[in-house]
């Protein structure tokens, strides 16, 4: 075989000769530029942000100036459960946007075909599974760690008139810490269904149908098995965390339920594992 040499003048002339081999940190850079210098990222994040912390400080505005209308159960209720204002409505928004994104980090890149480009530039399928896992899962963390903190303390000065909680009360800082955990694990479950499916709107079809109608659904399964499947479906058991007390009767503790879904969610990366080395790009 005749080796080429680069004219002189010429552009790979100019080029340093190639050192190394490209690996895992190269592809966490790579992953990271793809993800932050797409413009829907931001916008989405910021998003995310507005409406669930928006959509919380107003209920949470109403429910106080319509304290003195409330009957004495209602106003007890409400003094039992105040991170249900303050924490659960803005993950409830939250992970709407979380799921779409979590699609969209790999099933985008099939959409567009630019999947092609990245595997040639790394052949070895995982590394570039796991550092899209690694970037986004990351992402995640902070981002879902810093709205529920935000959450959480700008909610309770709205409600403190009525209803005083501190992050030390039994509960509270689990909960708060527990709320950013389930986002992270949950962008990752949806990546898992973006790469198991390819297609961005049949992704996001099943992800927000398990979310909003399966998961609410098992609930009206009859007798004790009905329990058990509702309480072990992927969300349903990962919302626990965010909960500060559960029932003595509860078939999951808090850490429980998110164990079980962390195995929901690696039981999927596993098959996206298996199809990305087996099916074509």
């Amino acid at each position: 075989m005749t080796a080429t040499i680069p004219a002189p003048g010429s552009l790979a002339a100019s080029l340093p000769p190639a050192s190394g081999r490209s690996g895992f940190i190269g592809m966490l850079r790579s992953e990271w530029t793809k993800l932050r210098t797409v413009r829907s990222t931001m916008w989405s994040l910021l998003a995310m942000a507005a409406i669930s912390i928006g959509l919380m400080s107003l209920f949470a505005w109403v429910s106080m100036r319509r304290w003195d209308r409330f009957d004495p159960e209602e106003r007890l209720s409400l003094a039992h459960r105040p991170l249900e204002i303050i924490l659960a409505r803005p993950v409830f928004i939250a992970q709407l946007v979380v799921a779409v994104l979590g699609v969209m980090v790999i099933s985008a890149e099939y959409t567009t075909g630019m999947i092609r480009s990245t595997l040639q530039a790394q052949p070895r399928r995982l590394t570039v599974l796991a550092a899209k896992v690694t970037v986004f899962a990351a992402l995640m963390l902070v981002v879902g760690e810093a709205l529920s903190f935000a959450a959480f303390f700008l909610g309770r000065q709205l409600i403190a008139a009525h209803i005083p909680v501190q992050l030390s009360d039994p509960g509270v800082a689990r909960s708060v810490v527990g709320a950013g955990l389930y986002i992270a694990m949950l962008g990752l479950f949806s990546l898992a269904f973006g790469a198991i499916i390819r297609h961005t709107a049949g992704a996001i079809t099943a992800v927000l149908g398990l979310i909003l109608i399966v998961s609410n659904l098992t609930n009206l399964l009859p007798d004790s098995w009905g329990a058990h499947i509702n309480a072990w479906m992927p969300t349903n058991a990962g919302q626990l965390i965010y909960e500060p007390t559960l029932a003595p009767d509860h078939l999951l503790t808090q850490w429980q339920g998110y164990a079980v879904f962390g195995g929901w969610t690696a039981l999927l990366l596993a098959v996206a594992a298996v199809l990305l080395v087996r099916r074509d790009a």
